[in-house]
């Protein structure tokens, strides 16, 4: 090729916008991950194929044109510190952070690496986004809860038989900072449904076990990765208080729980599969809107009802997207 047409080509090129040629990216791309649920764990290799899938769908294939650098937290926060540490020295092109406490340790570490997170409770309270619209700054993503969630929570322990007048909540303060929200609409719906919540925070096994000493209520699991980590020793005191229980995730039902209302996950890992997708094309997280979940389910399981000798309703029966019997 002449000089001139060399020259001529090195112009049309530099005149390309930024979005055209950030659609063309050369060699591997970096994603980092950072979940709070851990890698061995059941739901986090369902997350983790999730996601591989939901990018590959879009062209981002690990090991090809995209690099994968995992981190899981196991419900430890010290942990997901140091793992957030460790992602941000990577300088990944962008960063997925799963649960509360990923994206509180990322925002502590860059303002310019874009985020984008999941299963998040409330971003705008807790300061990652300015409003959900518009969300400023490098951190976007989609969240797990809206407001009448909590209530629902509630309103379902009200229904079983014998009847529910005391509802001890349960999470851990230092992985659910979220939880003060939560508690507050819980309280507004307690004077309307007429009972009585009390809040059971947990900070290690010692604290769940000591929920068997609970005889005289129900049980509501808040959002918190720390009872996700801990489930088989929270599901062991539950069974071993025989009270009822609602919990924030059909996980604690299929091992045994009695009831869950919950977001679908699964949903907002290919939802944020799309989000880093259109990063890594050029899109900055400051321009895509935080996005409200859209798809819930409810779980009941049967054979857990018989053995703690309590009765669901018939109306929730039939509206249950899953009955385990």
């Amino acid at each position: 090729m002449k000089r001139r047409d060399c020259l001529a080509l090195l112009g049309m090129i530099v005149a390309l916008p930024d979005s055209v040629l950030a659609q063309q990216p050369s060699g591997t791309r970096r994603l980092g991950v950072l979940s709070v649920t851990a890698a061995e764990d059941a739901i986090g290799q369902t997350r983790s194929t999730i996601l591989v899938e939901a990018l590959a769908a879009r062209g981002w294939k690990e090991h090809d044109n995209l690099k994968i650098d995992w981190r899981s937290g196991a419900g430890d926060r010290a942990r997901i510190a140091r793992f957030a540490e460790e992602l941000i020295v990577l300088k990944p092109d962008v960063l997925l952070a799963v649960g509360t406490p990923s994206v509180e340790e990322l925002r502590q570490r860059t303002t310019t690496i874009p985020v984008v997170f999941a299963v998040v409770t409330d971003p705008v309270s807790q300061g990652f986004v300015q409003n959900l619209a518009h969300p400023g700054g490098n951190i976007t993503g989609f969240t797990d809860y809206d407001g009448p969630l909590a209530g629902k929570w509630l309103e379902m322990l009200t229904q079983v038989s014998p009847k529910v007048s005391r509802v001890f909540v349960v999470y851990n303060p230092s992985t659910a900072p979220f939880a003060p929200l939560m508690l507050r609409t819980l309280d507004e719906a307690a004077r309307t449904l007429h009972v009585t919540v009390e809040a059971a925070p947990v900070l290690d096994a010692a604290a769940i076990a000591a929920l068997a000493s609970r005889k005289d209520g129900g049980l509501l699991i808040l959002p918190d990765f720390f009872t996700m980590a801990n489930r088989a020793h929270l599901l062991a005191a539950i069974t071993e208080a025989r009270l009822p229980a609602v919990f924030w995730s059909r996980t604690f039902v299929d091992e045994g729980g009695l009831m869950s209302y919950s977001t679908d996950s699964a949903e907002q890992l290919r939802r944020a599969a799309d989000y880093v997708d259109r990063i890594l094309k050029g899109a900055r997280p400051a321009d895509l809107p935080v996005q409200n979940p859209t798809k819930f389910e409810l779980v009941v399981n049967l054979k857990t009802a018989k053995a703690l000798g309590v009765t669901l309703p018939s109306g929730l029966l039939a509206i249950a997207n899953d009955v385990i019997e």
